[in-house]
């Protein structure tokens, strides 16, 4: 079995499927993918990933901001989240963390409200979702301020190894999406061959980010597979042993999580 660790089930462009949501994620199972973990990126959307977590018994969700969804000059409040997260399909927080690609002028918000989602964490025990693009020494900083006692992840990793490694060493998971099969992504390889296997997540990040050989269409759950199979080529092992091995670090991950 394998497990699509992060995916925006809400979002899906499902033209492929005639529109439907339960032919997409069939036509996922089919291909051997049994868990979704579907994603809150704002308060918007928390209704819409809980309501999806309580249709199907096999995707749960996370509630939280995305750095890039804060309004201007607001952090969240940490009495909205603890409410948001007091639902026994949200087995996780965020995803949050650090965006200074597309808002440096914003890092001074998105910190007020990363350290806010950390101590949401700290509070609750549910692991954290951290995303992170041009922000490497803050985001370690700030995980290193918290100091949190359970793990969390840093999905769709797109850093190098020595990020990877700094994150390894506070007790945090890397996810690795279709970026890895992009051709210029030599340094996320390089990534993908040295995580320890008890570490590693697989995922979608979808819609976006699909895959070679699907990159530039819509992204769909069901190209986990293809991912999966990708980074078990390049650490040179079966894809029956990645799917299992990336299936159990997500169990010991997200506990709270309904995987079979």
């Amino acid at each position: 079995m394998l497990v699509d660790s992060h995916c925006h089930l809400d979002r899906l462009d499902l033209s492929a499927h005639g529109g439907s949501l339960d032919a997409a994620l069939q036509a996922a199972r089919a291909r051997g993918v049994g868990h979704f973990l579907c994603i809150g990126v704002s308060a918007d959307n928390a209704g819409a990933v809980k309501a999806l977590s309580e249709q199907y018994v096999d995707v749960d969700c996370s509630v939280g901001i995305h750095p890039l969804d804060l309004a201007p000059g607001e952090t969240p409040a940490l009495e909205w989240l603890l409410q948001e997260l007091n639902h026994p399909h949200v087995v996780a927080i965020g995803e949050t963390g650090l965006d200074y690609h597309y808002e440096p002028e914003a890092a001074e918000l998105q910190q007020a409200s990363f350290r806010l989602h950390l101590e949401a964490s700290r509070q609750t025990g549910k692991p954290v979702i951290v995303h992170t693009r041009a922000a490497r020494a803050d985001t370690l900083a700030l995980l290193r301020e918290a100091s949190l006692a359970q793990a969390g992840v840093l999905h769709c990793f797109t850093e190098d190894w020595e990020m990877a490694r700094a994150a390894l060493d506070l007790g945090y998971y890397i996810s690795l999406s279709g970026i890895v099969t992009f051709r210029n992504a030599d340094a996320l390889r390089e990534v993908a061959r040295q995580v320890p296997a008890d570490r590693l997540l697989v995922e979608t990040d979808a819609p976006y980010l699909a895959p070679i050989p699907y990159r530039g269409k819509p992204n769909l759950p069901q190209y986990v597979r293809e991912v999966a199979e990708y980074v078990a080529s390049v650490r040179g092992v079966g894809y029956e042993l990645l799917a299992e091995q990336t299936t159990e670090n997500f169990k010991r991950l997200f506990p709270l999580a309904r995987v079979g």
